[in-house]
């Protein structure tokens, strides 16, 4: 493996890489930082906490040495999909930038735009941003984008994910065509390729571990749990286990505060961290977890990308992602920069499927580890075989049930048993009510907007009737009394 020096990086950056603790290039930096600081565009992928940020933080802050201007325009924009992402990307940035004289600043939503606009008045060279709030100020015309040298997508795919794609197509509209694009992601899908195809230009492809892969260092664990006691199996694994730093992800806002709560009334100091939050709390969550002031941090999805917690020990997926390729995500948040960490996943009879594509994505089959006070609970994908990989499931009942048209093997008769089961199968008898004369003395239900017509209606003619009544001279003709009959 090739030194930093030996990659061609200026010595002040060689030095701030050092008094960051890294001795030695990832295999991602060795293979794109040259490749950057020859002006090519780049696609790469890695796994989650590779390094993947230096590898494009430093040949831009190198070139951006090596050209200085006196212009205040950024020369380099990076986008990022998250708040947490932008925050981090940009101090990695500042701590790399010491003594070089090249500022930055991060943009992005839930705070005010009046300091960010300070920062880029006083001028920049690095911008790091969400889209949202980059297309805020190019609205409003607090920032110039015309001298863009180098562009950067990072976490692409999470940037697809979240539905982004429409604002970068924006943001790459303002950029000038002669310019540098650098893509940078975790995992690649199709459509994330595609995307590749229009933006690079004869990209160099960087890719050193198997898309989707889970960190090598991570020990991940299944720990099968009925739903309604996974709560209370997360605190005996936090406190049997003496966990001091845990990051719990949840599936939804509510639940991540719900579970907060719950794990507080336990005795066990915990915060939330999510979109609802505001970039304050969030911060101040973040903040509190990192120093130690809080043992759990219950995260949604919005923090599997982006946190950047050195040493943190334990990952547990309280609940199961919707998608496959976010477990890489949420676990790839310990065992980073060559440390170990662990990945636990409650998982409850519901979820089986959930974990049968999990493991599918992976290759593998994840260790099942029962608690003991809390077997029971079955785990496996339906209708999977003994003997069978990962993620294979057995038939369904609709796949193999003789429907016509699906494929499965259709008994004569046309039903979906035999004849003689046909024949022992009673009349089906019709329901009393559903005859043709209950169904006439039905009373047709109202839709709402009828009933407000025939109120309507009712209103105006009461309406009328009392103008009518108000009128002078216009009072209604008395009936003459009926005839007396005489007596006889």
């Amino acid at each position: 493996m090739p030194t930093f020096e030996q990659l061609g990086l200026i010595p002040k950056l060689v030095r701030a890489v050092t008094e960051k603790g890294y001795s030695e290039p990832t295999p991602i930096q060795a293979k794109a930082i040259p490749a950057v600081l020859g002006g090519r565009d780049v696609m790469g992928g890695s796994q989650t906490g590779t390094g993947k940020t230096a590898a494009f933080a430093l040949p831009i802050l190198q070139k951006q040495f090596e050209r200085r201007s006196k212009s205040r325009s950024p020369r380099a924009l990076i986008l990022a999909p998250t708040r947490e992402l932008a925050v981090q990307v940009e101090e990695s940035v500042f701590r790399y930038s010491k003594g070089l004289g090249i500022h930055s600043v991060a943009i992005y939503g839930g705070v005010k735009m009046p300091p960010q606009i300070s920062k880029l008045r006083r001028g920049v060279g690095v911008v790091v941003a969400t889209p949202g709030r980059l297309l805020d100020h190019s609205e409003q015309g607090t920032i110039d984008l015309s001298e863009i040298e180098v562009f950067v997508l990072d976490e692409a795919d999470r940037m697809l994910d979240m539905g982004f794609m429409p604002d970068i197509r924006r943001i790459i509209g303002l950029l000038p065509e002669r310019r540098q694009n650098l893509m940078f992601s975790a995992t690649y899908s199709a459509e994330i390729r595609k995307l590749a195809g229009d933006l690079l230009h004869e990209p160099m492809q960087i890719e050193v571990a198997r898309r989707n892969t889970a960190a090598e260092r991570v020990n991940q664990v299944v720990h099968p749990v009925e739903r309604s006691r996974k709560r209370e199996l997360l605190t005996k694994l936090i406190e049997d286990g003496d966990w001091r730093q845990v990051l719990v992800f949840a599936r939804t806002r509510h639940g991540a505060d719900r579970l907060s709560r719950q794990l507080r009334n336990d005795d066990v100091r915990a915060v939330a961290i999510h979109g609802d939050k505001t970039q304050g709390q969030r911060t101040r969550a973040l903040e509190e977890f990192k120093r130690g002031a809080v043992r759990v941090l219950v995260a949604t999805d919005v923090a599997s990308r982006g946190l950047d917690i050195r040493q943190l020990p334990h990952v547990v997926n309280f609940e199961l992602p919707d998608v496959a390729e976010d477990y890489v995500h949420r676990i790839g948040r310990t065992g980073r920069a060559g440390e170990e960490g662990d990945a636990h996943s409650l998982v409850c009879r519901a979820e089986r499927d959930k974990l049968a594509e999990i493991e599918a994505l992976l290759g593998k089959r994840i260790e099942r580890r029962e608690i003991e006070g809390f077997e029971g609970e079955d785990v496996e994908a339906r209708g999977r075989r003994a003997g069978s990989g990962p993620g294979q499931r057995g038939r369904s009942r609709k796949s193999s049930g003789g429907r016509p048209g699906k494929g499965g093997p259709r008994p004569e008769g046309g039903g979906s048993g035999s004849s003689d089961e046909l024949l022992e199968k009673p009349p089906r008898r019709k329901s009393p009510s559903a005859g043709a004369a209950d169904k006439r003395k039905r009373k047709p239900k109202w839709s709402a907007a009828r009933k407000r017509a025939a109120k309507a209606k009712r209103a105006q003619s009461a309406s009328a009737a009392a103008t009518a009544k108000r009128r002078p001279g216009k009072r209604p003709k008395r009936r003459p009394p009926p005839p007396r009959r005489g007596k006889g």
